[in-house]
C-alpha cells in the first residue's frame, strides 16, 4: 500500500485546527490536553500558552486549574523538562518519560550525596521520610520552612572545588527536587505572582503505576493526535526515549507511514485526509510553547533563515509571532509593558492587522505586567530594548 501524502500545508492546517489557535478554546484543560501538555520550566509559559489560545484569557483562569480544581499538575517528564499537564493524562506521562527520569535523579543524587557528606541510601531515606513528615504536619511549607522541621536539610556539599566558581549548596533544594519526581510532594501556590519561580510544597500520592510500555504507547498515540503526521526522529526527541521505546511506541499506537516533504512520517491511522483550512488565524506565543517546541525537524512551519533570532544557543524558542501556522517573527515586552513585534518576512495587511489585534489581546489581559523569558533570545532582546 502507498503511503499516504501530507505535505506542509496540510501539516499547517491540522496545526490550526488542532492547537486551537484559529478557535479557542472555553477551558484551560481542554487547551492542555489538545497540546499534551505546556511548557513549565518557566511558570511564566503556563499562563502565556494556556491564554493565548482561551476563548476568555486570564490568569485567574489557569490559576484556579492549577490551584483550586487541582486539574493540572506540573511534572518533570519529557527529556528532563518540567510540564504542566492535566490529571487524567499525568499518570501516563509519569509512566511513559517520568518514572525513567525520577530513577536517574535519585542515582545521581545518591552519587551527590555520597560523595559530598557522606549520606547512604538509609540515610538518605531517613531524611525524605522526615522531610514528608514535615510537610504533612504543615500541610504546605516552602523549602525555608522544611529546613526548620529537618536540619539535616541544611547539610552542605561543595560544588566545583577547586574551581573560581566554587560554591556550597544546601543538599535541601536536590532532595526535595528528587521527592517531587517520584510524586511524593507536589508543587502549590509560588511565593509570588504567577510569574515566581519558588512554590509552596503541598503532600502528594504517587500517580498509579502503568505498565511503561503500555504508557509509551499511549503518549505516542497522544503526541500524534496532536502533532502529527511526525517523523520518528521528532516523537524521539520530544519524549527523550531511545530509538528501541520509540519504534516500539509508534508500532504499538498503531502508526502508520505517510510521506511527507522531508520524508518517511507517522500518523494515526483514522488521520490521513485532508484537514480543510482553518479560518486565517494569527498568534503571539510565548518562550518555551508547546508548538513551535514539538518538533524536532521545523523546516515546514519555521523557515530555517529566522531561528537564529528565535532560538537561543541551548535550543530554547522564545517568543514568536504566528500567521496560518508558519513562524513570521518574534515578540517582546518594553521596560513599561509595552507589547512589540517584529515580522521576519512580508506577510501582507490583512496579516499584520490580524497579529496587531493579538497584541493588544495579549496586553489587554497581561495588564502591564512584564514578563522576562528565563531562556532570553536574540530577538526577544533587540525588542526589548
Amino acid at each position: 500500500m502507498t503511503p499516504a501524502k501530507i505535505d506542509d500545508a496540510g501539516r499547517r492546517a491540522r496545526l490550526g485546527v488542532r492547537h486551537l489557535l484559529s478557535t479557542r478554546a472555553a477551558e484551560v484543560e481542554d487547551v492542555v490536553d489538545a497540546v499534551v501538555g505546556l511548557h513549565a520550566t518557566d511558570p511564566a509559559t503556563v499562563f502565556l500558552s494556556a491564554c493565548a489560545r482561551l476563548e476568555q484569557p486570564s490568569v485567574a483562569a489557569v490559576e484556579a486549574a492549577l490551584y483550586e480544581r487541582r486539574t493540572l499538575e506540573r511534572l518533570l517528564c519529557m527529556r528532563r523538562t518540567m510540564f504542566a499537564v492535566t490529571t487524567t493524562t499525568a499518570p501516563v506521562v509519569q509512566a511513559a518519560a517520568g518514572a525513567a527520569v525520577a530513577e536517574r535523579e535519585r542515582r545521581k543524587l545518591l552519587d551527590f550525596l555520597a560523595e559530598g557528606v557522606g549520606w547512604d541510601a538509609d540515610r538518605l531515606a531517613e531524611v525524605e521520610q522526615d522531610t514528608l513528615d514535615a510537610l504533612r504536619a504543615r500541610g504546605e511549607a516552602t523549602t525555608v520552612d522544611l529546613t526548620r522541621d529537618v536540619p539535616a536539610l541544611l547539610e552542605q556539599v561543595v560544588v566545583a572545588p577547586g574551581k573560581p566558581y566554587e560554591t556550597r549548596q544546601n543538599v535541601s533544594s536536590r532532595i526535595i527536587r528528587v521527592l517531587a519526581a517520584d510524586g511524593r510532594m507536589r508543587r502549590g501556590r509560588p511565593l509570588g505572582t504567577w510569574l515566581s519561580t519558588r512554590f509552596r510544597w503541598e503532600p502528594a500520592t504517587p500517580w498509579p503505576e502503568l505498565d511503561p510500555a503500555h504508557a509509551r504507547a499511549e503518549l505516542a498515540r497522544r503526541w500524534l493526535a496532536a502533532y502529527g503526521p511526525g517523523t520518528e526522529a521528532d516523537l524521539k526527541w520530544w519524549t527523550g526515549w531511545n530509538l528501541g521505546h520509540t519504534r516500539q511506541a509508534l508500532a504499538a499506537a498503531g502508526a502508520v507511514q505517510v510521506e511527507l516533504s522531508t520524508g518517511t512520517g507517522h500518523a494515526l491511522p483514522d488521520d490521513l485526509d485532508p484537514v480543510p483550512d482553518p479560518e486565517p488565524w494569527a498568534a503571539l506565543l510565548p518562550a518555551l510553547d508547546p508548538t513551535p517546541m514539538g518538533w524536532q525537524a521545523r523546516d515546514w512551519y519555521l523557515p530555517a533563515p529566522h531561528r537564529p533570532r528565535l532560538f537561543d544557543t541551548a535550543g530554547n524558542v522564545g517568543p514568536t509571532v504566528w500567521w496560518n501556522g508558519e513562524v513570521v517573527g518574534g515578540w517582546a515586552q518594553r521596560a513599561d509593558g509595552e507589547v512589540v513585534w517584529h515580522l521576519l518576512r512580508d506577510v501582507g495587511a490583512d496579516a499584520e492587522a490580524a497579529i496587531a489585534r493579538e497584541a493588544d489581546r495579549l496586553a489587554s489581559w497581561i495588564g502591564g505586567v512584564r514578563v522576562i523569558p528565563r531562556f532570553r533570545t536574540p530577538l526577544e532582546k533587540e525588542l526589548a530594548r
